[in-house]
């Protein structure tokens, strides 16, 4: 984890055809963390980003929340860097579930039928 400045929310840069951007992105769309989508390859700004957190790498997905960086992480991770950079934020951020791990399929399945 590197720091790549000040992000007031969740950054995802990311590139297409990428599996690990692809599984990412929907994670964090099923746990309905609101998160800005940067495409490297439309913005050579945001892969100039992504080669200063990771050393000089195109490595995607790179994720920024608040100070920190994150080079392909896990969904966990990056809830553990809301909770991390924002306390007075994340429950709002994490749609309600501060402190929730994201579980295996089954259980997010029946918590999902459960309503």
């Amino acid at each position: 984890m590197n720091s790549a400045g000040y992000v007031d929310g969740v950054e995802v840069l990311w590139r297409p055809g990428c599996p690990f951007c692809m599984g990412l992105r929907g994670g964090l769309r099923r746990r309905a963390i609101n998160t800005s989508e940067i495409n490297i390859w439309e913005h050579p700004e945001a892969a100039e980003r992504v080669r200063q957190a990771t050393g000089g790498d195109e490595t995607v997905p790179t994720v920024f929340v608040g100070t920190t960086a994150l080079i392909n992480p896990a969904v966990g991770d990056v809830v553990a860097a809301i909770e991390r950079e924002f306390p007075d934020r994340a429950r709002e951020m994490l749609g309600g579930r501060a402190g929730a791990t994201p579980g295996n399929r089954w259980s997010r399945m029946v918590a999902w039928m459960r309503g």
